[in-house]
């Protein structure tokens, strides 16, 4: 179950990596801390007890995406991010509705998968060495003329890496891949599991480094001291009870007054999300899942298409609706410092490797604020995705000429060079605009 973070804990995790929006940020933070609130209720009640869904309305690169994708990192929940304009509905050759939620699934396997892992790989990593070292022992055999090797000094010179680049040949396990059924469908058979019981499992010849080798050889042993059933129904019940579905786009599926057309498929997609939202059970290749329980938080900007837009069953399933504000040159300015993964710190780790000991002045920091506000003043909006270019073109030359430093060289980085380099593209864009 999500760890027990109050909604004011939740926020202030969020506050690390997110600036601002702190309406849509309440909101998620709310919804997470009913679902803990739920589970401690009797089973009865929480039978009736639904998550109450969120839309989050807002320009693009303001951080809609984000918030929901750290939510779900905090709590450890799986996670999916999906897009409303990828599904056609039932009938068309496409992805189907769904599909979003056999993805979920696959993620809560992956989820728990590493949870099981993490509890047995300490014995599986015992049992990959002791088969490795009988390998390693005939291979320095054929090398040495010693004959009083020990098993201990061959265990000892594996785990310090003398072995890793050492290339081996080991049998393996032949898994066929799984088959897709309808291209596109996310519907597939795996023809290993069906046979299984039946037949031998295959092995082929690899040959591979013994760093390599180790990482096989232990994620075969982690597998067969895993009970993959008791995986599949953990599986099945996290996704149900702490699934976060983000469905992207959904402006796009909204039919617009009076226009047909494409709008017809639109309302389609529409309908055919609704029971999903609603509550329905889907079949999966680990079990059929409930969806009553899944928490969906869809977004889009609502440039063109309004809320009301959307079919009046499908706004009754998204009872909270908050708005998330366009970006100020003071928002870019904390963006650039304040998160923990600040963009300016990521580059300068980035070019760091390359011994370049990057810095940024103050003036530096709001000159690049300033010319992204501008830039999506002028053309097309794209909130703090803006910095990226911005920062890109900023340190192509340097990155470009980094790799020719053997020695660690200082570059500061200020508002004239800023100006120089980024500069110009601003004063071409705000040209743009007058040209027919």
């Amino acid at each position: 179950m999500e760890k027990e973070l109050t909604p004011k804990q939740i926020v202030s995790e969020l506050d690390r990596y997110i600036i601002g929006q702190g309406e849509a940020k309440k909101a998620v933070a709310v919804a997470l801390r009913n679902r803990y609130r739920r589970s401690k209720l009797d089973k009865d009640l929480m039978e009736e007890i639904t998550p109450k869904n969120i839309i989050m309305k807002g320009p693009t690169g303001v951080g809609k995406t984000e918030i929901a994708r750290r939510l779900a990192k905090l709590v450890k929940a799986p996670f999916i991010k999906v897009e409303a304009t990828k599904f056609t509905e039932v009938g068309y050759v496409g992805r189907d509705v769904e599909s979003m939620i056999r993805d979920l699934v696959e993620v809560s396997i992956r989820l728990v998968k590493e949870e099981k892992f993490a509890l047995v790989k300490e014995k599986a990593v015992l049992t990959a060495e002791s088969r490795l070292i009988n390998a390693l022992i005939k291979y320095k055999k054929s090398k040495s003329a010693e004959a009083d090797i020990k098993d201990e000094d061959v265990l000892e010179e594996l785990r310090n890496g003398k072995f890793d680049k050492l290339q081996i040949e080991i049998d393996v396990d032949d898994d066929p891949k799984p088959i897709e059924l309808v291209p596109g469908s996310g519907n597939s058979v795996d023809l290993g599991s069906v046979f299984g019981g039946m037949m031998p499992k295959k092995k082929k010849r690899r040959k591979v480094t013994v760093k390599e080798a180790m990482k096989i050889i232990t994620d075969e042993e982690s597998n067969k001291l895993i009970d993959f059933d008791a995986v599949n129904e953990e599986a099945i019940k996290r996704a149900e009870n702490q699934g976060i579905i983000f469905l992207d786009e959904i402006d796009k599926i909204a039919a617009k007054g009076e226009s047909k057309g494409q709008d017809v498929s639109r309302e389609g997609v529409q309908r055919d999300i609704l029971p999903i939202v609603e509550g329905c059970t889907v079949m999966t290749k680990y079990g059929a899942i409930r969806t009553d329980f899944i928490l969906f938080i869809a977004a889009g900007a609502f440039h063109i298409s309004s809320l009301q837009d959307l079919i009046p069953e499908l706004q009754g399933r998204f009872p909270i609706v908050v708005t998330l504000d366009s970006l100020s040159k003071e928002d870019f300015i904390k963006i650039l410092t304040e998160p923990e993964n600040a963009i300016t710190y990521q580059y300068a780790k980035l070019l760091g490797v390359d011994n370049i000991n990057l810095k940024f002045t103050k003036e530096a920091i709001e000159k690049m604020a300033e010319i992204s506000v501008d830039i999506n003043n002028t053309s097309e909006n794209i909130g703090a995705r803006r910095l990226y270019t911005i920062m890109e073109k900023l340190l192509e030359e340097i990155s470009f000429e980094a790799p020719e430093n053997d020695e660690p060289v200082d570059f500061v980085i200020d508002a004239a060079y800023v100006q120089k380099v980024v500069g110009s593209n601003l004063k071409n864009n705000n040209l743009s605009k007058y040209i027919i």
